[in-house]
């Protein structure tokens, strides 16, 4: 440094990010043009490669500026404002829904009642008391839809309450509309190995689950395939592979696109479906993994077969909790809310769980009644639960002829049996729509998970159950407690 300033010559900084020399900007002359660079011409064609630079140039000092004015907003102002903007939504929608039900409540209140649920379903406490209020169904008015083959072994309805998406052991996929019972799109199943080539499944498919916003339906069979679909067309749109044994449980994840699948080979796997991606694989079950349910928590649960434990499986941790009561194998589980579970098992049991219990809650013996098997008298197995979301209402399913309602009582800890609901046939899946206006029953001649009894009598469909509220309004939400 020293003999390059006695030479006079400046000391040339280092080349790199640090070391770039920054263009000169052009000095404007007395006419107030910008005056061309020293050895330059006027008038020289600039080359492109120079012209992306100066437009990139622009773009970052675009960029920088609105950085600049985003940061003005500290987060304070940002959590009030978004806060401001949630409240008026919120205002909307109810505004929207007392106008429609004629109610003369204040705006004001009902926001209010919004925002209590809303933080009682965050913590998952949050128990509406629909149960006391339903009517027994009329049995005239229950729709029933065929075009299935053979036993349906699962269905999903959509977010909307429009559509419900059906499956069976034929390996085909039906897709159905709520208010005409109309066929709307139909992917029939295939021959063994012939998946690349065929649309749909090859083998018995066994669970679905339907994203929340209703873009993606997820599929899983026999063959260890879990395959993702657009709800709207009913196009493939990508096959997962990785399962060692046939996909037994589907769910997603509450407000996301991360799949959960449960299998015979005893693992939970994570996907995320948006990107095509597989993500992770838990291991802790010793038997089959025969059901599987999640909410928004980045969390699930599953029913362990004939291991007779239930699992809360807490992803980023990669921990389990283990509970257990059931005597026999544990064949269908669903979340009530986030704090509380319900699950059934070929012992005749039914269960009421909270997450902070590893023994139940509730639990009703021989829910379904005893039946004479070959001389033997055992349970009716409950093959199908099916919960409506944050409330007190349950449904319960076997091939014991009826589908069976239930009443949590307060706190989740009591078990009451509400009406029986006939219907002949193994009943495979139940679920709740998000309303709770209707229950839908997959019924089929044989028990999804093999071929023990056949129900000649029955028929292969799907029964759309409507259910009836007392003109009374219901009464308040009570936060359960475990």
């Amino acid at each position: 440094m020293a003999a390059a300033a006695a030479s006079g010559r400046r000391a040339k900084a280092p080349r790199g990010a640090a070391g770039r020399r920054r263009p000169r900007p052009a000095v404007p002359n007395a006419q107030g043009r910008p005056r061309a660079a020293a050895g330059r011409p006027a008038d020289e064609e600039v080359s492109s490669d120079s012209e992306t630079e100066s437009l990139s140039l622009g773009r970052r000092r675009r960029e920088a500026a609105a950085a600049e004015e985003e940061v003005e907003e500290t987060p304070q102002e940002k959590k009030l404002r978004l806060a401001k903007q949630y409240l008026e939504e919120l205002r909307q929608l109810e505004e929207e829904r007392a106008e429609e039900e004629e109610e003369e409540t204040q705006p004001a209140d009902l926001i209010g009642d919004r925002l209590k649920e809303d933080v009682l379903e965050q913590k998952g406490r949050l128990q509406r008391l629909v149960a006391k209020d339903v009517q027994p169904p009329d049995p005239a008015s229950i729709r029933v839809l065929r075009g299935h083959q053979l036993p349906v072994t699962c269905l999903v309805i959509s977010p909307d309450d429009k559509f419900i998406f059906s499956a069976s052991k034929d390996g085909s996929l039906i897709k159905w509309e709520v208010d005409s019972g109309k066929r709307l799109c139909v992917v029939p199943g295939g021959k063994k190995g012939t998946e690349e080539r065929h649309m749909g499944h090859a083998s018995h498919i066994l669970c679905m689950a339907i994203s929340s916003d209703g873009k993606y339906l997820a599929t899983g069979d026999r063959n260890k395939l879990i395959m993702i679909w657009d709800t709207a067309t009913c196009k493939r749109l990508h096959i997962f592979t990785g399962h060692r044994d046939a996909v037994s449980g589907l769910s997603f994840r509450k407000g996301t696109h991360q799949l959960y699948s449960a299998s015979h080979d005893r693992c939970v796997k994570v996907w995320n479906v948006a990107e095509n991606a597989y993500v992770e694989t838990l291991f802790g079950h010793q038997d089959v993994i025969t059901g599987l349910d999640s909410l928004s928590r980045e969390c699930c649960v599953t029913a362990g077969g004939r291991d007779g434990t239930v699992r809360l499986w807490k992803i980023p941790e990669e921990t389990q909790l283990v509970f257990s009561g059931h005597q026999g194998s544990i064949d269908c589980i669903q979340l009530i809310n986030e704090e509380h579970m319900v699950s059934g098992a070929d012992d005749g049991s039914l269960a009421l769980w909270g997450l902070t219990k590893k023994k139940p809650l509730a639990l009703a013996r021989q829910a379904h009644g005893m039946q004479d098997a070959q001389g033997l008298e055992q349970p009716y197995w409950i093959s199908a639960v099916a919960a409506l979301r944050n409330s007190d209402l349950l449904a319960t399913g076997s091939h014991s002829a009826s589908v069976k309602l239930w009443k949590c009582g307060e706190g989740f800890r009591k078990l009451e049996h509400l009406w029986d609901i006939p219907l002949v046939g193994f009943v495979n899946s139940l679920k709740f729509s998000s309303s709770g206006d209707f229950l839908v029953a997959g019924i089929g001649q044989e028990h999804r998970l093999g071929r023990w009894w056949r129900i000649k009598e029955a028929k292969n469909s799907i029964c759309i159950i409507p259910l009836k509220q007392r003109t009374t309004a219901s009464g308040p939400e009570s936060p359960g407690s475990s």
